[in-house]
């Protein structure tokens, strides 16, 4: 994600500003990994044919260059799927995945997939109740028990490459300038130290942040040994400073890492009330693009909705990040015409009425 040009006074200063003991924030950042910020975004879409979705990926992929061009300069990669429940009904195919895993592979790339799941039966959901927990021991089972249920980890020993339970481990402190819900956060040392995040969420709806992309989908990086299994802690706090939706923790999560490349798996899409309950619709396509924002513009157009429905794109555009309009992004492959869909709107909920009775109790 680009940042609008700055004079080099202004640059200057804000470089200095820039929080870097972390080492994930530098210069490069503040104009998401480009310095010409002429250059346009590219998000490409790609429709699946014959069921094959890992040859769609490659496709996108060679569309945006390859994978050697867009991940010019980066050596070490964090996959971040979307598997907030063991279920496949609401996440991310590991057959996306996979094939971006071997395409970084094939590049000289160190990979590794990530992931902070939300909930699951028998772990901190019982009896359909779903609880708040902190508790290390819950939480690691919890996140082996997804990983292994939806596929993850037999993919992942094929590969011979690690996945990372970002709920607990080595974590560390990241400040940030002028954070919305707050000026710090906590995240996995891992984080800190890969090249680049790269989201790759399930095309879904979402009852709080109307649709659930690259960007929100960086939610489960907050570990829940700090912000609860289902960042409840987090979700209070920045509903106490006037998130809407959950913009401000998205928008704080996707500003103190490094993203980029980011693709949707939008094989199987999600309409009406996600990111849990919506009805199943075959989109058959995979959207990939040059930065989180891009794509997500892009992905929420082909929804059929408009920028300015998403609390997250409102807000992202608010604080300067680019671009700002799709006319300044190149997309390739299908036009938005050939693929858009017009999805089933969420019943919209705001975070302090869920908070009244999901994840309220805690373990």
């Amino acid at each position: 994600m680009k940042m609008k040009p700055i004079s080099r006074r202004k640059f200057i200063g804000s470089a200095a500003l820039v929080t870097v003991g972390s080492g994930i924030l530098g210069i490069k950042k503040l104009y998401g990994g480009s310095l010409n910020s002429k250059s346009k975004d590219i998000v490409s879409i790609v429709r699946i044919k014959d069921g094959n979705t890992g040859r769609a990926v490659e496709e996108a992929i060679d569309l945006l260059g390859g994978m050697q061009r867009v991940t010019e300069g980066i050596n070490s990669i964090l996959l971040k799927p979307n598997l907030v429940a063991p279920s496949e009904h609401c996440t991310t195919k590991p057959a996306v995945v996979k094939t971006l895993a071997q395409l970084m592979l094939r590049s000289g790339k160190e990979v590794m997939i990530g992931e902070g799941s939300a909930a699951a039966e028998s772990f901190n959901v019982k009896g359909g109740e779903t609880f708040r927990t902190k508790k290390k021991e819950i939480l690691d089972k919890m996140q082996a028990y997804v990983f292994e249920n939806l596929g993850y980890t037999e993919m992942a020993k094929a590969l011979n490459i690690p996945l990372i339970n970002l709920h607990s481990g080595d974590i560390i402190n990241v400040n940030l300038e002028r954070g919305y819900a707050s000026n710090t956060l906590k995240m996995h040392k891992v984080l800190s130290e890969v090249d680049l995040i790269c989201s790759v969420p399930m095309m879904k709806t979402h009852t709080l942040a109307t649709v659930s992309l690259a960007m929100k989908n960086l939610i489960g990086l907050y570990p829940g040994t700090e912000y609860y299994s289902v960042r409840s802690w987090l979700h209070d706090r920045a509903a106490e400073r006037g998130s809407s939706g959950v913009a401000y923790e998205v928008i704080d999560m996707n500003r103190a890492v490094k993203t980029g490349l980011s693709v949707i798996d939008a094989s199987t899409a999600m309409e009406g009330n996600g990111p849990f309950d919506g009805t199943l619709v075959d989109m058959g396509l995979i959207i990939a693009g040059t930065s989180a924002l891009a794509t997500d513009m892009v992905g929420a157009t082909l929804m059929g909705f408009g920028i300015n429905e998403i609390p997250v794109l409102n807000l992202a555009h608010e604080s300067g990040m680019e671009p700002g309009s799709l006319s300044d992004i190149e997309i390739r492959g299908l036009t938005i015409d050939q693929a858009k869909r017009k999805f089933v709107k969420p019943l919209m909920s705001k975070w302090t009425d869920i908070n009244k009775f999901w994840g309220v109790k805690e373990l």
